[in-house]
């Protein structure tokens, strides 16, 4: 059995680089040649679907659910752990539909501060706010005909989740500070790595915008549920890097190789492709050299932890914050001010995650001194 797993198969099609439109990344490889296809760059289907690698069952059934839903003008939801490639499947679907020639617009809900996302998605005149010194359209104006991706749309504030579903439902809004309406034609694509299903039940996400934007579902598989694709996610990932940094790398060795594969990636491919950077860059000798005893290893020594309901989070959250505060709520060093809430929130988040405050510890030795007494 050869001891190394030649690199140079990867690219039966040697005049191209590995950034071609000529590379089919989905089908055609084949465990026997560990190769890609090559086909002719004219191929629309190619071209849509980009560099989606992978031809493990789990990986095929996603593609094929893209194929059935992009020709429409669905509202999809994709959902997955962090660093699946869900934006990459968002633009598999906007490429393959007939909004292909329009904007196709992102925006992560989860990077933009709660106050000002109100503004991002749906603009605002000037003067609308502090700091508002010229008008701005948002990202539905500027989505209009194409596509407009929300990624982490569970972070989005249930206050703006109404303003969210009034567009999706009736296409129209209003900027902040007018009271212009304005129509969109918007093709919505949401995705997200949270259960919102299990958000709607805690009420942090509005049921009827979970049943508005959950109307083509699309959950993309963890790494660890398609071991079969790492092997050529390996190749690729190599071959690019090398590219781009002008090094020759002809050999990945089979202990690596397996160590690899046998990994579990929590932080899934986009975990994946960061190694294989790192280490692209350290190898010489064309042999790839992955750091496994310093990176893989450390990774599987570490437990997993039970997965955490949201309220839970909160209430934890919210509990070493008391801690630090010795107890106190109110007042500049108080936890309310550390939590950046009000106080009034802060006592009802309080109440509703079962945090006993002051108040109700107040009010049983009430009631506890009242039924002595009686």
């Amino acid at each position: 059995m050869s001891s190394a797993a030649p690199l140079r198969q990867a690219w039966p099609c040697p005049e191209q680089s590995p950034n071609s439109e000529m590379f089919d990344l989905q089908p055609g490889f084949s465990p026997a040649t560990d190769g890609y296809r090559c086909h002719d760059p004219g191929s629309q289907r190619n071209r849509q679907r980009g560099f989606i690698v992978g031809s493990s069952p789990a990986i095929q059934r996603v593609l094929s659910l893209v194929d059935m839903v992009a020709p429409t003008d669905s509202t999809v939801l994709i959902e997955g752990e962090t660093g699946t490639g869900k934006e990459l499947i968002a633009r598999a679907i906007h490429e393959q539909s007939r909004r292909s020639t329009r904007p196709f617009i992102t925006v992560n809900c989860a990077a933009i501060p709660a106050g000002l996302l109100e503004s991002e998605l749906f603009g605002h005149e000037k003067g609308a706010f502090t700091g508002a010194a010229m008008r701005r359209p948002g990202r539905f104006k500027l989505a209009d005909q194409g596509s407009l991706f929300l990624d982490e749309i569970g972070e989005m504030p249930v206050e703006l989740q109404a303003k969210l579903l009034r567009v999706l439902q009736e296409g129209e809004f209003e900027m902040l500070g007018s009271n212009v309406t304005q129509k969109v034609n918007v093709r919505l694509i949401a995705a997200t790595n949270a259960n919102l299903r299990d958000m709607v039940s805690d009420r942090q996400f509005r049921d009827d915008l979970y049943y508005r934007i959950n109307v083509f579902p699309i959950t993309v598989p963890a790494l660890r549920e398609r071991p079969e694709d790492i092997p050529l996610l390996v190749r690729y990932f190599v071959a690019m890097f090398a590219d781009k940094i002008g090094k020759q790398i002809d050999d990945i060795p089979s202990r690596v190789m397996q160590g690899l594969v046998e990994h579990p990636w929590p932080g899934n491919v986009r975990e994946l492709q960061n190694l294989l950077e790192r280490s692209t860059i350290l190898s010489s000798g064309g042999r790839l050299d992955v750091p496994l005893s310093t990176s893989t290893r450390k990774v599987q020594a570490w437990p997993r932890q039970t997965p955490v309901t949201l309220a839970d989070a909160k209430r934890e959250h919210i509990l070493r914050t008391l801690e630090q505060t010795r107890g106190a709520i109110a007042g500049p060093n108080g936890a309310a001010a550390l939590l950046g809430v009000k106080r009034s929130t802060l006592y009802f988040l309080m109440r509703k995650l079962g945090i006993p405050t002051k108040t109700d510890v107040c009010r049983d030795d009430s009631e506890l001194t009242s039924g002595a007494v009686a």
